[in-house]
């Protein structure tokens, strides 16, 4: 994730505080400033960050807490191959012994760094996330305090701030996320979390003090798809080359066995070429690579990308039809791909950082 010019040029502050919203895009904040008066106090035109492709959690949130690219963190998708043993896994919840955190995510985080320096370093979120295998490969460093509500995480973080004389604290807000893959981003159940999310901020950003500083941002935005913009793949005999087919539904990755031939690689992408390229963008592999859409990629996570990457340029969404019943066919807010209302996400700041 970067900024709009690659640095942020924050002050200098005893205490830091990072909210990420999963979820919130820029796009969505403007059209919803009515309903976040408080936020968009800060919403300037400049204030926003580009995230990293793939637009997703995954991928995103492990770039904000290592400052690495998914080509060097090595979690490169919503699900990826793992080449060890041959499977697709969720990078959020798919974690095993072939998936070590400690392993696959192969970059030190932000908390490491600062408690290296004697700088307490917490996260704060919902209970059901304090042992799973994302957070100790995302957060770890930091101890975690549970906090099912948004605004009993900001009354955690400010327990923090009371307690440390130096302290980095990361508050993650999923709600919105899940409110929009449920219901879509323009749903009154969106609109009121977001109302939540501008009052817990508002009552928050009172409580600061001189060298506290607050900035809230989110790993990606989200666009809403309609069931009628769902394209289904899988009859195609072509797909039967395929052996694994990970990412996002608006981010497939397609992986060849080990063995298939250059004619067989050949094939298939010019069959998906024909097929979506007037409402998608069809590479390698190595083209991804080379157009720097990991950015830079290390050797051992080269094989975890797709050897064929289907993003999505217009707005629909890909779902293998051999999958009649796919759960996430249900999904109407989507992200993962190139769409400025996924990639564009606010930078807003607060207390000391407005300085």
């Amino acid at each position: 994730m970067t900024s709009a010019d690659n640095r942020l040029d924050l002050p200098a502050v005893s205490k830091a505080v990072v909210v990420l919203v999963d979820g919130l895009g820029a796009s969505a904040l403007r059209q919803r400033t009515g309903h976040a008066r408080f936020l968009t106090s800060r919403f300037f035109k400049k204030a926003t960050l580009v995230s990293g492709f793939p637009t997703t959690t995954a991928a995103a949130l492990t770039s904000l807490t290592t400052g690495a690219s998914p080509g060097q963190h090595g979690l490169v998708g919503y699900s990826a191959l793992i080449p060890a043993s041959d499977r697709i896994a969720n990078q959020l919840t798919g974690w095993g012994p072939d998936m070590e955190p400690a392993v696959w995510q192969r970059r030190a985080t932000v908390f490491e760094r600062a408690t290296a320096s004697g700088i307490d370093a917490t996260a704060i979120g919902p209970k059901r996330y304090e042992s799973s295998g994302f957070t100790d490969a995302v957060l770890r460093g930091a101890r975690y305090v549970a906090a099912d509500s948004i605004s009993d995480r900001f009354e955690a973080a400010r327990s923090v701030l009371d307690r440390d004389s130096r302290s980095i604290s990361y508050v993650y807000v999923p709600e919105l996320d899940m409110a929009a893959h449920a219901q879509g981003w323009q749903s009154d159940r969106w609109t009121h979390l977001l109302e939540e999310l501008d009052a817990a901020m508002q009552a928050f950003v009172r409580t600061l003090r001189a060298d506290e500083g607050v900035l809230l941002t989110a790993d990606h935005g989200v666009i809403d798809v309609p069931e009628t913009s769902q394209v289904l793949f899988g009859a195609d005999a072509q797909l039967d080359r395929v052996v694994h087919i990970a990412g996002d539904p608006r981010c497939l990755q397609l992986h060849f066995a080990a063995d298939a031939s250059a004619d067989v690689r050949r094939s298939v992408l010019d069959a998906w070429r024909k097929s979506e390229g007037d409402r998608a963008w069809v590479l390698t592999r190595d083209e991804a690579i080379d157009a720097g859409w990991f950015g830079e990629v290390d050797d051992a996570v080269k094989p975890r990308i797709g050897d064929i990457i289907v993003a999505a340029a217009k707005n629909v969404v890909y779902y293998d039809a051999r999958k009649p019943h796919d759960p996430s066919r249900r999904m109407v807010g989507q992200h993962g791909s190139w769409n400025p209302d996924e990639l564009i996400v606010p930078l807003l700041r607060f207390g000391a950082f407005e300085r």
